[in-house]
């Protein structure tokens, strides 16, 4: 596959229009592309690279720049200490970070954390742990201790560790069937559903490797803060003058990081979001609509708090700035012009309900009793639904919604025309053919994971899946039918979706079309639709994750079919762990999830479920027919899905006309138009402080300081993560467990109690002013 590079443009003036013209058509998935001079020698390790090698690093100049060049493949990799830390620290990110999921303010514990705190216990077990051989000159022959820990067993512990740092999905099925439908769940259903869907995409891992992994364009931009981190720990490098070698910027760094969280995490709690207009109008409802970061849009609100950062879009500093500014356009343009313009104009009666919220609502602006109309059957009750009215939702929630639908259409349409051709000279094996980078030489001096083996734990899995929803019928109410149909749109958007994630670090999210689609097929179900959901999503999303490690092993030379017997072990860990302590926080804390019966301050409101329940009434009990449809009051938000095919071809058009304007190519419409997928539940502080931070990074630092980009920027990233984790940790086992609580005015979140209150003339409700 041909890169785009700026050196080429600089100098083949004189070159072919056609090649010109190649070379534009790539730049969008390599806008920042060969590194300048001295690069080379920045990245490179001890091990030289081939001397028949056509390139001496990656076209990407990111990559460049932090990816080490070169392999040693005598490194032990499968160690008794790999194991030993690896599982670890499976057991253990899974355990926290779903004991963390159901609290207010849900707390990711990343891989990075793990990847940290092994460092000194590896190198503790490769001091002490006897070197004797076992099984001295057989086949099975091994010791406890091969040597000094080395970079190439730390990433395979840190892949163990990636299985436990993602969210298993499938847990807010139980969740909400369990907890907000109060029905019945048993624990072994609940464990089929959570096994099948996580490992169902190894499958389509395995079918779009050569698409997502080797290809030097799908570069992954989120795995070069391991990258970088890894260097930083096991590489050695003298210190300069007046300044840090790596390791020590990263401890500095991780240090300020632990310490200073626990001000925005217990101290002085409003650092999440400062909203300074609601201090200066404490009386007025439309102010704090437009000032609390929040509930409201959020103007002039800034989050002074890692955590508020990074909770829902990940590090803005992993992010390439073309991806950052395409999601800050999209976010303005969602926030500050749809948005206002539906609610002032009282589409829908929008001015009913609050402008920013997840809720379900009736006309009269009241919280919707979902209850009322579910029969003993667990189905949609039509005549209680005719009774109480129809559901409504707030301005901001209906608007997501038709962004979502755009999303998707410009997701499919935008892959088709800027890498189409990509698509097809790779599926026709084309690739040996191309230019290739120096990873993917380096790396196929190793034995690769042949196609059948991902082929044969799909087709195992798909009728595993298809036994579990025809024999559980009465409880998962998903039909053999929707099993395959769920594969089958999950196999269809893997390809698109994991294009736009490996180039941009943004991932389009698909959950929306497997409810619609679900929803008009076989409405009045709710668990149906929330499993052909998790089975249609998840999927692919779990495909993705496997790809980004794959691609981690790629550019750190690990061994393929080592790194996919780690995934296979990680996920079947991280999807009991995961299970199991969920179950256990279910069956232990009196009321959770259930903001109206839990003590005042609890912390266990489940955020995050209470969205994932709402999208399941909507679509899956109530059907997008009465919402979205002919029978609902929001049909007219179907014409975003022409919207979003339109998009990406106004910006194709616009190449096509100005071909030497090349920065045209990096307007991406599916991560613009997607660009508030994460909301609810992120709010408008979480993506303001992210796209600031974003700029200062992606932009600034990147253009005028590229020598502390080169060095820091990664390496920050991962300090303040880890930092913020320990700390979070720290904070729960030393006072959260106690009930340990600071009761004063900066801990009062926001600020801005008049946000969630409605406009429209009549409408009561409890807190706020009635407009008469």
């Amino acid at each position: 596959m041909a890169s785009a590079s700026s050196r080429h443009e600089r100098q083949g003036r004189g070159e072919e229009d056609d090649e010109e013209e190649e070379e534009l058509e790539h730049h969008i998935t390599s806008p920042l592309l060969v590194p300048p001079a001295g690069a080379h020698e920045a990245s490179s390790s001890s091990s030289p690279p081939e001397p028949d090698e056509e390139e001496e690093n990656s076209p990407i100049e990111q990559v460049a720049l932090t990816v080490p060049v070169g392999d040693d493949p005598d490194t032990p990799v499968l160690t008794f200490r790999m194991w030993v830390l690896g599982t670890a620290s499976c057991f253990v990110l899974s355990f926290l970070n779903q004991f963390f999921w159901y609290r207010k303010e849900p707390l990711t514990i990343t891989a990075i954390s793990a990847q940290i705190a092994v460092v000194p216990l590896g190198r503790l077990m490769a001091a002490t742990l006897p070197e004797r051989a076992f099984f001295r000159g057989r086949r099975w022959e091994f010791t406890l201790n091969p040597g000094p820990f080395n970079v190439k067993e730390h990433v395979l512990i840190t892949i163990f560790a990636n299985a436990g740092a993602g969210t298993v999905y499938a847990i807010h099925v139980v969740t909400a069937v369990r907890v907000f439908y109060g029905k019945q769940l048993t624990f072994f259903v609940s464990l089929l559903v959570v096994l099948t869907t996580q490992v169902l995409g190894f499958g389509w891992a395995g079918i779009f490797r050569r698409y997502l992994v080797e290809p030097a364009a799908m570069w992954w931009p989120s795995n070069l803060v391991q990258v970088s981190l890894f260097r930083a720990l096991h590489e050695k490098e003298s210190r300069s003058k007046c300044g840090f070698t790596r390791s020590q910027f990263f401890l500095v760094a991780f240090i300020c990081s632990f310490v200073y969280y626990i001000f925005p995490g217990y101290l002085f709690q409003m650092l999440t979001s400062l909203s300074w207009i609601c201090w200066v109008f404490p009386n007025s409802v439309l102010a704090q609509q437009l000032g609390s970061g929040l509930y409201g849009l959020g103007i002039g609100s800034i989050g002074l708090d890692w955590a508020s950062v990074s909770s829902y879009l990940g590090s803005p500093l992993a992010s390439p700035w073309f991806a950052t500014a395409n999601l800050a356009a999209g976010f303005f343009i969602i926030m500050y012009v749809i948005t206002p313009i539906a609610y002032w104009f009282n589409f829908y009666k929008a001015q009913n309900f609050p402008i920013f919220s997840d809720g379900l609502f009736t006309e009269a602006g009241q919280k919707y009793n979902i209850t009322s109309i579910i029969d003993s059957q667990f189905h949609f009750d039509t005549k209680a639904y005719e009774k109480n009215g129809p559901l409504y939702l707030s301005t901001f929630f209906a608007v997501t919604y038709g962004v979502g639908f755009a999303s998707l259409t410009a997701t499919i349409v935008h892959v088709l025309l800027f890498h189409g051709s990509e698509i097809w000279q790779l599926s026709r094996s084309a690739f040996k053919e191309k230019r290739v980078d120096v990873h993917t030489k380096l790396m196929r001096r190793y034995k690769q994971v042949p196609e059948w083996w991902f082929i044969c734990i799909l087709i195992a899995n798909i009728a595993i899946t298809v036994f579990a929803c025809e024999y559980y019928i009465e409880q998962l109410q998903l039909p053999w039918w929707g099993v395959l149909l769920a594969c089958a749109i999950a196999f269809f958007f893997t390809l698109p979706i994991g294009i736009i994630t490996a180039t941009t670090n943004q991932t389009p999210g698909l959950n929306i079309i497997t409810e619609y689609i679900m929803g008009y097929l076989y409405p009045g179900r709710p668990v149906a639709n929330m499993c052909f959901k998790v089975y249609g999503y998840i999927s692919m999303s779990q495909a993705l994750t496997f790809l980004q490690d794959f691609k981690l092993g790629h550019y750190m030379k690990i061994p393929p079919r080592t790194m996919f017997m780690a995934q296979v072990v990680g996920t079947l860990i991280a999807a009991f762990v995961y299970l199991g302590t969920a179950w256990w926080l279910m069956d232990t804390i009196p009321n959770i999830c259930d903001t109206e019966l839990l003590p005042a301050g609890s912390p266990w409101t489940c955020p995050g479920d209470h969205v994932f329940y709402d999208a399941s009434v909507i679509w899956g009990l109530i059907s997008p027919r009465r919402i979205f449809g002919d029978l609902g009051s929001y049909s007219a938000v179907n014409w975003f899905f022409l919207g979003g095919a339109i998009a990406p071809l106004l910006v194709w058009f616009a190449h096509k006309v100005f071909p030497r304007q090349s920065w045209i190519l990096l307007i991406n419409m599916p991560i613009l138009i997607g660009s508030t997928g994460q909301m609810p539940p992120a709010t408008a502080v979480n993506y303001i402080t992210w796209i600031l931070v974003g700029f200062l990074s992606g932009y600034v630092v990147y253009r005028y300081r590229r020598d502390w980009w080169e060095r820091h920027n990664y390496l920050l990233s991962g300090a303040l993560d880890a930092g913020l984790a320990f700390m979070a940790v720290l904070i729960y086992l030393c006072l959260g467990l106690e009930n340990i609580n600071l009761n004063w005015w900066g801990n009062d979140l926001d600020g801005c109690p008049l946000a969630s209150c409605p406009t429209a003339k009549g409408i009561v409700v409890e807190g706020c002013p009635v407009y008469n």
